[in-house]
């Protein structure tokens, strides 16, 4: 399905350290991603007062099914408690929900659920909310290459248009936790984005570290490979 455009930046967040945040407090692991549920509610919220038109959270990656039964089976449950408790508020706030990623390794009944968020909340204008769930950049390219096989000519744009159905590219990718890597997130889509790293854990974050990661993004000068101001006269 073609993306529908909304106005404002595309943001995506790799949201990490759920599990950290829980051992620090002497807590299982399942409760820290519990916790990352809240600031994801924190996060939508903020985001169009923020100039944020769509919001890719990066959920649950391919390579995450090799982390312990106990745990998968926990973020899996966390999922259906989002979709559950959540959908209304989306709906009611006027943001449109997306789901990116494998749907066919998921556990029954979570994919009939998320087509069924995706459906309520199909007419919201306010922002365009994507969760990634068994999502992996590499898989998504490889199989819009699959596609492609015999398209000619095949454009950018049209390779594009495979790979994320319109979604605009991303403007910033943000990563908390400390870490500074991309983990297989978006990698088309973020030829040209800028990066923010934090080591706030993903439980803390909150309107005002969004704040400040979008302010440090303002003050950024994108060239997208040319070259502005001074340095173009330089040059």
């Amino acid at each position: 399905m073609q993306s529908k455009q909304l106005p404002g930046l595309h943001v995506g967040i790799i949201m990490d350290g759920n599990g950290r945040w829980a051992s620090a407090r002497g807590m299982p692991r399942a409760l820290g991603h519990k916790a990352g549920i809240e600031a994801i509610r924190r996060v939508v919220e903020a985001s169009p007062g923020a100039g944020i038109g769509t919001l890719t959270l990066y959920a649950f990656s391919c390579d995450n099914w090799s982390r312990p039964e106990p745990e998968v089976s926990a973020l899996m449950g966390l999922m259906r408690l989002y979709l559950r408790n959540e959908i209304g508020r989306l709906a009611e706030s006027g943001v449109r929900l997306s789901v990116i990623g494998r749907r066919d390794r998921l556990p029954d009944g979570l994919a009939a659920a998320i087509a069924r968020a995706e459906a309520a909340t199909a007419q919201g204008e306010r922002l365009h909310l994507r969760i990634a769930v068994d999502y992996s950049a590499r898989e998504a390219i490889l199989q819009a290459a699959r596609w492609a096989q015999g398209c000619e000519p095949l454009t950018r744009e049209a390779f594009s248009m495979l790979i994320s159905g319109g979604t605009p590219d991303v403007d910033l990718v943000i990563r908390t936790s400390g870490e500074q890597r991309l983990s297989d997130f978006l990698l088309w889509e973020s030829a040209y984005a800028e990066f923010h790293f934090t080591d706030r854990l993903w439980p803390d974050f909150d309107s005002d570290a969004l704040a400040e990661a979008m302010t440090v993004f303002r003050a950024r000068h994108r060239r997208f490979g040319g070259l502005t101001g001074s340095a173009a006269v330089a040059a």
